[in-house]
């Protein structure tokens, strides 16, 4: 079975004519749907079965990019096998004792050993685990510029930042429309510094996710007929210390953490 290396790679073979058959708002939507296994590839009606065969056995019941969100799990988890990891504490600002490294996310400490064991009072999905793997695995240890860029400016991020913002900041903006004590319990919870106004936003506030890879997020409220806006920003630094998928993953990770977080308080 062939395997896709990232969510693009889907966008390709839709039909691009955002039809919403589907149920999502346009194919580029569905895309990162599939990929974060929300919906299945077969849930668009246009996908050529030759790639359901060559993605996912020719079943439409099937999630090929979920199984391979999981294969490329298992190949972050399986490359910590092999990771020096108190050479690799030092290198991305970590701590390491007794064959476990112990670092800080979003406030919270979090430990894991090499066999993927975690020990954390945070809630851990997938996706925020996916991300402290590729943290560990390939950040270089890049010291923070504090220099701060959208998504799209970072290396690779072109290719990416369409993607991001369907699965990540539109996720993030619904979740603040919404819920709008986020940002003060993005503070109080998980110590997140609320700053001055950046980029002529009303709020911002920076989240340490992981040491080397802080994210700041910014949001416009609605006014005068415009609808708000939510933003994200990373140090210019942030593509060499966890990667554009590893980025990717991280935002992910946190827009559903906090859109599960509103929901707990809503029916709270």
């Amino acid at each position: 079975m062939a395997q896709v290396n990232n969510a693009m790679e889907i966008f390709q073979f839709l039909p691009k004519t955002n039809c919403k058959e589907c149920g999502e708002s346009a194919c580029l939507a569905f895309a990162g749907a599939v990929f974060t296994g929300k919906v299945g590839l077969a849930s668009c009606p246009h996908v050529p079965e030759s790639k359901l065969k060559q993605y996912g056995g020719g079943k439409r019941e099937t999630n090929p990019v979920e199984e391979e969100f999981s294969a490329v799990m298992k190949g972050l988890q399986e490359r910590l096998l092999s990771l020096d990891l108190e050479d690799r504490a030092a290198t991305i600002g970590a701590d390491y004792e007794a064959g476990r490294i112990t670092l800080p996310i979003l406030g919270k400490q979090f430990t894991i050993d090499r066999h993927s064991n975690v020990t954390t009072d945070i809630h851990v999905n997938g996706w925020v685990l996916g991300s402290v793997l590729h943290y560990i695995n390939y950040s270089k240890g890049i010291p923070l510029r504090s220099n701060w860029v959208p998504l799209r400016e970072l290396p690779s991020g072109k290719d990416w930042y369409r993607l991001f913002g369907q699965q990540c900041e539109n996720v993030l903006k619904t979740t603040a429309d919404k819920y709008p004590d986020l940002f003060s319990d993005l503070v109080e919870m998980f110590r997140g510094r609320m700053i001055d106004e950046r980029f002529q936003s009303d709020v911002s506030v920076i989240l340490s996710p992981l040491p080397l890879v802080p994210v700041m997020i910014c949001y416009w409220r609605p006014e005068d007929g415009m609808e708000a806006s939510l933003k994200l920003f990373f140090d210019d630094t942030a593509e060499s210390n966890i990667g554009i998928d590893g980025l990717y993953v991280l935002g992910v990770g946190i827009a559903l953490m906090l859109e599960r977080l509103s929901k707990v308080h809503s029916n709270g």
